[in-house]
C-alpha cells in the first residue's frame, strides 16, 4: 500500500518505538483513508509500549490518558500524534467510558474492541503492509459501515458511535450494514445520555461535510434526529403551498437546501437546518396553507436548540438572527434607502444573502431579490453604508440642548438623513438640527 504521504514525524515515532523493541503501527481512520486512496487528516499510532516508556523515549509528551495507555507525542515541528497502547476495554458503565482497561501485546485483541471494521485495521508504514483482523478490507470493497462484533454491544459501550456510523456512511457514501442499522434504530433514544457538546460536534461535522443530505436522511431514518433534534424531525410531512414550494413538504425543502449549500460555515449550515423549525407549530389552513410568524417563532426555537446543544454565544446569536430575518430579506426592494442600508450593513447579512439564495433555489427558483441585494452591495460603498458621523453630542450641547435620551434619537435621525442622501456635510447637519430641534 502506498504510504509516501505519511509525515516524517510519524515515521520517526514508529521507527523510534521499533528500535526500542516495541511494535508500532498506524491505526484507525488514517488506515481506512489510505486503503480508500484518500489523504488522511490525522495519524494515530498503536503500540505495545507502556505509556511510561513512550514518555521516556520522546522529549516532549502530553499524558492525556495514561490510565488508558494514551500519550500524545509532540514532534519537533509542534505537530502532535496520539500513541496508544494495545488494550482490551473491560465493560462500560456510562455509555462512553470503559470501567477499566487491560493492556495486551495482541494486535487482534485491540482491533476487536474498536468501533467499525473499516476503522479496525492497522498499517505498517515502513513496509506498506495492511493488517486486518476484523474484515475491514472486505467491507471497504462492499461500501459498508459494519460494527465490529455485536452491534448492540458496540453501541452500549459508546452511544455516540451511532452518530459516527451515520457520519462515516454519509461522508464515504457507504451503506450501514443491516444489523448495525437495526441496532442504531433500537438504541437511538439512548443518545440522550451523551453530553450535548459531543452530540453538537458530531452534528456540525455531518451538516458541514460532503454527504450532509445523506447524513440527515440516515439520522431521520434511524430515529436519531427525533432524539436529538425533535424540532427538526417534526418538519417531516408538514405540507407547504405548492405555488411557493413545488418541491414538497418542509423537510424536503430543508434537505434540498442542504444539497444546494456549498461548503457552508457552521452557522450557515445550522441556519439552513433550523430556519423553518417554526413552521410545524405555526401551520394553519385558511384560503391556503400559512405559517404566520414562523420566522419569529423559529428564532425563539432556534435559541432553545442552540442553548440545549451548548453552541457558543456568538454562533447562537448569528443562527437566531438568520432565522429571524430570513423572510425580511424578501422586502428589500421596497425598503426606504436608509432602512435598506442599515440592513445591508448587518454583520450577518452576507450569510443571510446566501441563506436566501439557497432557500430560493430549493423552492421556486426565483433569484431576483438575491440579485437586487448583490447589486446594492456593489453599488453602495462602505462609507455610504456607515457614513462618518457629522455631529456629536457636544455639538448638540452647543445648541443649548439638554443632554439625555433625546440625543440618541437626534443622532439616529441625523444618520437616517445621511443614509437617505439628504445630508452629507457638517454645515448642512448643523443647519438641519437648528431647524428641526432648536427653538427659534
Amino acid at each position: 500500500m502506498e504510504t509516501t504521504s505519511v509525515p516524517s514525524a510519524v515515521l520517526n515515532i514508529v521507527e523510534t518505538l521499533r528500535e526500542s523493541g516495541f511494535q508500532a503501527l498506524l491505526a484507525g481512520g488514517c488506515v481506512r483513508d489510505f486503503a480508500l486512496g484518500l489523504e488522511p487528516n490525522d495519524f494515530d499510532i498503536a503500540t505495545d509500549a507502556p505509556p511510561e516508556q513512550v514518555q521516556r523515549l520522546f522529549e516532549r509528551t502530553i499524558p492525556i490518558g495514561i490510565a488508558f495507555g494514551i500519550v500524545t507525542v509532540v514532534a519537533s515541528d509542534g505537530s502532535q500524534y496520539e500513541v496508544a497502547r494495545f488494550r482490551n476495554d473491560l465493560g462500560y458503565a456510562d455509555g462512553r467510558h470503559p470501567k477499566a482497561v487491560e493492556f495486551t501485546d495482541d494486535v487482534a485483541q485491540d482491533a476487536r474492541r474498536r468501533d467499525f471494521t473499516i476503522n479496525g485495521m492497522f498499517l505498517d508504514p515502513l513496509e506498506g503492509r495492511l493488517i486486518d483482523h476484523v474484515g475491514g478490507q472486505e467491507d471497504l470493497q462492499q461500501g459498508l459501515v459494519r460494527a465490529i462484533g455485536k452491534p448492540l454491544q458496540r453501541f452500549d459501550e459508546d452511544y455516540l458511535r451511532m452518530i459516527r456510523a451515520v457520519r462515516l456512511a454519509a461522508r464515504l457514501n457507504f451503506e450501514i450494514e443491516a444489523q448495525t442499522l437495526a441496532a442504531i434504530s433500537s438504541h437511538a433514544s439512548r443518545l440522550k445520555n451523551i453530553s450535548a457538546e459531543r452530540i453538537r460536534d458530531e452534528l456540525t461535522r455531518i451538516i458541514t461535510s460532503v454527504g450532509a443530505v445523506r447524513g440527515l436522511e440516515l439520522m431521520m431514518e434511524t430515529g436519531l434526529l427525533a432524539t436529538v433534534l425533535p424540532e427538526v424531525a417534526a418538519m417531516d410531512g408538514v405540507p407547504q403551498p405548492a405555488e411557493f414550494h413545488p418541491e414538497g413538504d418542509v423537510w424536503t425543502h430543508v434537505r434540498r437546501m442542504v444539497e444546494f449549500a456549498q461548503e457552508p460555515t457552521a452557522t450557515l449550515a445550522w441556519s439552513i437546518l433550523l430556519h423553518d423549525i417554526g413552521k410545524p407549530v405555526t401551520y394553519t389552513v385558511a384560503e391556503r396553507i400559512r405559517f404566520d410568524g414562523h420566522d419569529a417563532v423559529g428564532a425563539m426555537m432556534a435559541e432553545q436548540v442552540c442553548s440545549r446543544l451548548r453552541l457558543s454565544t456568538a454562533d447562537t446569536t448569528r443562527i437566531c438572527a438568520l432565522t429571524a430575518q430570513h423572510m425580511r430579506i424578501a422586502h428589500t426592494p421596497q425598503m426606504r434607502l436608509s432602512k435598506l442600508k442599515r440592513f445591508l450593513r448587518e454583520p450577518f447579512f452576507s450569510e443571510l444573502l446566501e441563506l436566501h439564495r439557497i432557500d430560493c433555489l430549493a423552492s421556486h427558483g426565483k433569484l431576483d431579490v438575491h440579485e437586487f441585494c448583490k447589486q446594492q452591495l456593489q453599488d453602495v460603498g462602505p462609507d455610504e453604508l456607515r457614513p462618518p458621523r457629522l455631529l456629536t453630542g457636544d455639538d448638540l450641547i452647543k445648541f443649548g440642548l439638554e443632554p439625555g435620551p433625546q440625543f440618541s434619537g437626534i443622532l439616529t435621525r441625523l444618520e437616517e438623513e445621511q443614509l437617505e442622501g439628504r445630508l452629507s456635510t457638517r454645515e448642512a447637519a448643523l443647519e438641519w438640527v437648528k431647524k428641526s430641534f432648536v427653538a427659534s
